[in-house]
């Protein structure tokens, strides 16, 4: 295919992670060092900001400070969660894109998210090729809920995974400590897909397990989960239960629904606020018990300090990739992982998916990876996420304190 020259946008979209920045350095290290990448534009706040005509020019960054990305976590650029619609039902949104595009001679269009993400990279390069205008557009996964179809995983949930993980170890030891247990519920992200939950299970690796881990993949029943805690109090006098935030009774409502009904701006309700219900529960069923509701909340998502060494680059890699195949010709794919695990060790490479067979498809914990009973995971679980949560990153401190990128954010004229 011949040399397409031109410019390149990226934007980042949906929420922050700790490696979402690895994949976007990756991308725009690489469109600086090619020849026919002819500027690197960075779009303020996503697909928002190309239709407010809002770019940063990378170029104009000092290279040094720009390598800090890598370990800087949320959205550099800054995020969005903005749905644009159909283009045969609305093409307002497609025109002014097409109209920014043409104004910085941009060539090459990648689009760093999850999900929704996608959907709005297939839909951009769908558009470009009904109006005939010459244009590579990427996907770049990143979500930390690990459900984007046809990829081993995706970046940002191995970081995610990590620090779950290392916050049930150190739970544990602090629930541990007085001659009185509690019972504490750990409220974990996953929505619909309890990868992130999952990872609690991590825990037992290190000899500190979580007594009961619920995923959203099975219906929750109250009265088991009730009947669960009690056998282990009456047995330990501690429990240590992890619940993904999505989980769901079998008519598909989900238990901590009543408490709230707020959606965000792709109209998914805003879950919350279920480790507090479930331990009002628990605290009617056994008189007398202390209960302790920890709700992780936004601090799994950006905890750089726990980050994942092989998370972080392999999302580099995924940044890359997307650019280098870009400039080859390759376009309406995203970036997946393609991995082994054996005797010989853990190994990932690069596979580049259809767009539109990833787009608005969710990837769901195996069934067969939980019990019987729904309340935990196997050992198969484990096998898969503990490989992903390896290594330690070299973050870059002053005064002992996280140093993260200070970009000149210089807006295109």
């Amino acid at each position: 295919m011949s040399e397409l020259k031109g410019a390149m946008i990226i934007g980042q979209s949906g929420g922050p992670s700790s490696v979402i920045n690895a994949s976007c350095y990756g991308a725009i290290k690489a469109g600086l060092d090619a020849d026919c990448i002819t500027k690197v534009y960075g779009a303020a706040n996503g697909i928002v900001g190309v239709l407010n005509d809002r770019l940063y020019i990378m170029d104009e960054e000092d290279p040094e400070e720009l390598a800090i990305m890598k370990y800087t976590p949320s959205s550099a650029l800054g995020s969005c969660r903005y749905k644009i619609a159909d283009p045969d039902e609305d093409e307002t949104d497609y025109k002014k894109i097409l109209e920014i595009f043409k104004k910085y001679d941009v060539r090459y269009f990648f689009y760093n998210g999850g999900n929704d993400s996608m959907d709005t990279c297939n839909k951009i390069s769908k558009y470009m090729k009904k109006v005939g205008y010459d244009c590579r557009v990427m996907g770049i996964p990143k979500t930390i809920d690990n459900d984007l179809f046809g990829t081993d995983h995706c970046p940002g949930f191995a970081s995610a995974a990590k620090y779950i993980a290392t916050s049930l170890v150190e739970i544990y030891q602090d629930s541990h400590v007085y001659d009185k247990g509690q019972v504490t519920i750990v409220e974990i992200m996953g929505r619909h897909a309890g990868w992130l939950a999952g990872a609690a299970s991590l825990a037992g690796v290190a000899g500190y397990p979580a007594d009961l881990v619920y995923l959203p993949e099975v219906d929750f029943n109250m009265d088991e989960f009730l009947e669960d805690v009690k056998k282990i109090w009456d047995a330990n006098k501690n429990v240590i239960v992890a619940v993904s935030e999505g989980i769901h009774y079998a008519d598909g409502k989900f238990v901590s629904e009543a408490e709230t009904s707020a959606t965000d701006g792709f109209g998914h309700a805003q879950l919350g606020g279920l480790a507090v219900k479930l331990g009002d529960v628990v605290k009617n069923a056994i008189p007398g018990v202390k209960v302790r509701p920890i709700e992780l909340s936004l601090l799994q998502r950006c905890a750089e300090h726990c980050a994942s060494q092989t998370d972080s680059d392999e999302s580099f890699m995924a940044g890359q990739t997307a650019v280098n195949e870009a400039i080859r010709g390759t376009t309406d794919k995203m970036v997946g992982f393609k991995c082994t695990r054996d005797e010989n060790g853990y190994r990932c490479e690069a596979d580049l998916l259809d767009l539109s067979r990833v787009a608005n498809f969710e990837k769901k914990v195996p069934v067969e990876w939980i019990n019987e009973r729904g309340n935990n995971v196997s050992d198969e679980f484990v096998k898969y996420a503990l490989p992903l949560i390896q290594g330690e990153i070299q973050m870059k401190k002053e005064n002992s304190l996280p140093r993260f990128v200070k970009l000149k954010k210089v807006v295109a004229k």
